[in-house]
């Protein structure tokens, strides 16, 4: 039985990956703060589904208390770490730049030291579309350069994929970075667009639509994701013997067994035509309060996924009605609204 530690369980992705792999059988032991960025309940919520299966294990507490991360890991002897964890949120990194640093910087450094002390099979971390930064030619691919990131938490993110790459060369620790592209679905994050939109629209109450509307974005639906994630598990990057051997589109390292990898549904949608897709499913017209564009946002993201397709053989293809309608439903179930 494969035993996967996987810390940010009560967050959104966690969630949803953690149910995959205790589906499957796995056992899944999930470590997370519990912090406050957003409603607490929602996220207790989902560890209260989760502790429904027997082969779920928790511990609560932060990236930050190194012993507690490290002690934690021991004891429950992981073959995989899955660290999804951290202090989301572009637009809040403007105001607390330090909580990035203190969870996305030293937070990866304690979830790193304890996978190269237990030498795990497998490390594999969350990092964004964000780090392709000011990068205008698209779709984004994981051999680009990606040096121009906007804001303190695309800092952190890249931060994180230089400091992985560092101790997979030192530690032959087999190590893969995701970036996600705009992940939306049930039981999502209230600071996200969809469930923003969603609940002010059922409100009445206008929504904030931000350069008017001239954004593009790569949206991707959380099952796609994290079965993304679940497969990536399995394709263990291996120090290439002869860097030359490595394939144009891969990211591998010349110098140690790491790669990043796109998980997105290479399909840039335009803001408007995914306010559009909601107004339809919920049959409300929404009342649009257009805005400039914000100090860290970038105009487009997209995704060029042909690498985990290579890898894995899975491509995400959920089409953005079916996903919003999926949300919808959930939102409604939920709130009972």
């Amino acid at each position: 039985m494969t035993r996967v530690l996987i810390t940010g369980t009560a967050g959104f992705i966690g969630f949803h990956l953690a149910r995959l792999l205790l589906s499957e059988g796995m056992r899944v032991h999930g470590f997370d703060g519990m912090t406050d960025y957003y409603d607490v309940t929602l996220k207790q919520r989902r560890h209260a589904i989760l502790l429904q299966n027997e082969g779920f294990s928790a511990t609560e507490g932060m990236l930050e208390e190194a012993e507690l991360v490290m002690r934690t890991a021991e004891e429950f002897a992981p073959d995989v770490i899955v660290h999804l964890a951290a202090q989301a949120g572009v637009r809040y990194s403007l105001e607390n730049p330090r909580a990035y640093l203190d969870s996305n910087v030293i937070g990866t450094f304690n979830v790193m030291e304890a996978a190269r002390e237990l030498k795990v099979r497998h490390l594999l971390m969350a990092s964004t579309s964000s780090v392709y930064g000011a990068n205008e030619d698209m779709p984004f691919r994981e051999t680009d350069k990606a040096d121009t990131q906007l804001t303190i938490y695309a800092a952190t993110k890249k931060a994180n994929e230089a400091m992985a790459h560092s101790y997979a060369h030192l530690w032959d620790l087999p190590t893969t970075m995701f970036r996600f592209f705009t992940v939306y679905g049930p039981w999502g994050r209230p600071d996200l667009a969809l469930f923003k939109f969603v609940d002010a629209i059922l409100d009445g109450r206008p929504i904030d639509i931000y350069n008017h509307g001239e954004m593009y974005r790569d949206f991707t639906f959380v099952d796609d994701l994290v079965q993304g994630i679940r497969l990536l598990i399995d394709a263990v990057p291996e120090r290439p013997t002869d860097p030359s051997d490595i394939a144009t589109y891969d990211s591998l390292s010349p110098v140690a067994p790491f790669r990043v990898v796109n998980i997105g549904n290479s399909d840039k949608v335009r803001l408007l035509d995914f306010i559009t897709a909601i107004e339809d499913e919920l049959g409300i017209e929404a009342k649009r309060n257009y805005m400039d564009m914000q100090p860290g946002d970038v105009p487009a993201t997209w995704a060029n996924a042909e690498l985990l397709q290579n890898l894995t053989g899975y491509r995400p293809e959920t089409d953005i009605r079916n996903g919003i309608r999926a949300f919808v439903k959930w939102f409604r179930e939920y709130y009972q609204r």
